[in-house]
């Protein structure tokens, strides 16, 4: 009986865990992946394939009937790419950069800090980055847009200029059917005006 109870309980403390670290990564930054696998930056490509690990096994859909597995454990696979691939992660550690100085002037602290290692700290860090991440975002979005613009206008551009020159081949191609009519009505017109002048010298004549 007592080891019955232990295995229910330890299932139910497994439970527990895997609901609880569901429910932290469905609540983190999702351009933040770092805190999707609660890890900082610093840590080397082994530390983010190790955490990884850890952390699929614990919520993967097959562990556990959470219905926000799914959800939780493609963050999860996300944001381990994000930070396995150099040039996404070096973008990512340069908001992180930005937003650990912008932390540090607001509190006027140095890099030597005793608190800079703090919980609090390290909270306010996030949130901060949170916010240049943001920022980056709209200006990308921004930038997107513009670009969008340009093609547009690039792309009707272009398709004006193909218009125009079909138009002119065209134009070119009815010349070039009409031109015999156009000799021979040049010709009728000149037969005709010849005998309107020999008509004419016949009867001054």
């Amino acid at each position: 009986m007592p080891d019955e109870i232990d295995t229910l309980l330890s299932r139910e403390s497994a439970t527990l865990s895997r609901d609880r670290e569901i429910d932290r990564i469905l609540h983190c930054f999702q351009l933040d992946s770092y805190s999707i696998l609660d890890l900082l930056p610093g840590c080397t490509t082994s530390d983010i394939r190790a955490q990884y690990r850890r952390k699929s096994l614990l919520i993967h859909p097959d562990k556990t009937t959470n219905p926000n597995a799914p959800d939780a454990f493609n963050r999860l696979k996300r944001a381990e790419a994000e930070l396995t691939d150099d040039a996404k992660r070096a973008l990512l550690d340069e908001a992180f950069t930005d937003a650990r100085k912008l932390v540090l002037k607001d509190r006027g602290w140095t890099t030597s800090h005793p608190e800079i290692t703090s919980e609090e700290f390290i909270a306010a860090w996030r949130q901060r980055t949170k916010h240049v991440l943001v920022d980056s975002e709209l200006r990308r979005r921004k930038l997107a847009k513009v670009a969008m613009r340009e093609e547009g206008r690039e792309r009707e551009k272009q398709e004006s200029e193909i218009e125009e020159r079909k138009r002119k081949r065209e134009q070119q191609q009815k010349w070039e059917e009409t031109r015999d009519e156009r000799i021979n009505n040049w010709r009728s017109y000149t037969k005709s005006t010849q005998k309107r002048k020999k008509a004419k010298v016949s009867v001054l004549g």
